[in-house]
């Protein structure tokens, strides 16, 4: 009966959400958060695991749980979240692990006591003490290795990071992504937030090659395109000045106008190649007053499958903005929906969002109830 009931409260708001959608038919949507169930990940005090770092017991995901990535595995979504213990105060002064949740309907989560990946005494020390593992995305090779990019991040430079594993539990750390491209050239830049492009194909999401090599869109104050061989060493595009070349910048009086921040791996569509990303609203001049300042909301773009850096379409407004009280309170109160998660389950999209940097929600999207 329970099961029923919520059924049939999501089938109501997907109705209602899809009534007063306004979304062009490329894009994704409406996501729409099922009643009654969100945050389907908190932070717990309870659970500890000693730290390599400082030897003792660690309370490793008592602070915040946010910023998830997301993946399949068999019949269960997996979802990786970042966690932060209470070993400093303020956005970025503590240290963050990554945590692990698994679940058969994509919603009521089972997660491990302990990190799956976290700062460690090894050869990513240099890149991750203190600071640690933050704000990963997840997406499947055919081959079915697993490919991690995450921000590792020393309290000093933050580095767009490369990991890798065959079951989600052990990890190999490839260190920096860019460690090696233009002979070193952008191995200490401030670097985060990568998409890797993906397909989909008879129900299953895997990374895709355009043009013969692998590619991911990255960045957060303008969005640039990195390609790869091997998924491990990515290089990223350079304009006619020697200089990184943004594809997609910020747009004043937008809910992008301060950040364009890139969320889970990218979706090959028959219209054309789909990214979700993160727009952060200004807080001054240039700001969209439609939302509240320093506002984390949600876009969309569409780029051309065979020229990846032309963009053929994109959202004015945001598909996906705060509004629960969890989206608005807690570590970032200005209000946040971060998405960073998407796998294809049970025939619908489900997209993992990071809540005011403190809670992990799901919002739920039907392409049978699009026309």
């Amino acid at each position: 009966m329970k099961r029923f009931l919520l059924l049939c409260a999501y089938t109501c708001f997907a109705t209602l959400a899809f009534a007063q959608a306004k979304l062009p038919a490329w894009a994704f949507g409406p996501f729409v958060r099922p009643a009654n169930v969100n945050p389907i990940l908190s932070p717990d005090s309870t659970s500890t695991f000693l730290d390599p770092m400082s030897g003792k017991q660690v309370a490793w995901e008592s602070n915040d749980v946010f910023n998830p990535a997301a993946t399949k595995k068999g019949k269960y979504v997996y979802v990786l979240y970042r966690s932060e213990d209470k070993s400093g105060v303020g956005i970025g002064e503590r240290t963050s692990r990554l945590g692990m949740a698994k679940s058969k309907d994509g919603i009521q989560m089972k997660r491990r006591s302990t990190p799956v990946f976290y700062p460690a005494n090894d050869n990513n020390k240099e890149y991750e003490w203190p600071g640690g593992c933050e704000d990963p995305r997840i997406a499947q090779a055919e081959d079915g290795t697993y490919v991690m990019l995450y921000t590792a991040w020393n309290k000093k430079v933050p580095r767009l990071s490369v990991a890798t594993s065959k079951d989600l539990l052990h990890w190999t750390k490839h260190g920096p992504a860019f460690y090696k491209a233009y002979e070193g050239r952008f191995r200490d830049m401030a670097s985060k937030s990568a998409s890797i492009v993906t397909k989909l194909e008879k129900g299953k999401q895997t990374i895709a090659k355009v043009n013969g090599k692998y590619m991911m869109y990255w960045g957060e104050h303008f969005i640039n395109i990195a390609t790869s061989t091997d998924l491990i060493n990515w290089e990223p595009t350079l304009d006619k000045d020697n200089e990184l070349a943004a594809c997609v910048r910020t747009r004043p009086y937008h809910f992008d106008s301060d950040l364009t921040e890139c969320g889970p791996p990218a979706v090959i569509t028959d219209k054309g190649i789909l990214l979700l990303y993160n727009g952060k609203n200004k807080p001054g001049e240039g700001r969209d007053t439609n939302y509240t300042a320093n506002t984390y909301a949600a876009g969309q773009i569409l780029f051309d499958k065979n020229d990846p850096s032309k963009v053929i379409g994109r959202l004015d407004t945001p598909f996906f903005v705060p509004s629960a009280p969890f989206e608005k309170s807690g570590q970032y109160p200005a209000g946040t929906v971060f998405v960073e998660g998407l796998v294809m389950h049970n025939k619908k999209w489900y997209l993992y969002y990071g809540c005011a940097d403190s809670r992990v929600a799901v919002a739920i999207f039907d392409p049978s109830l699009k026309q």
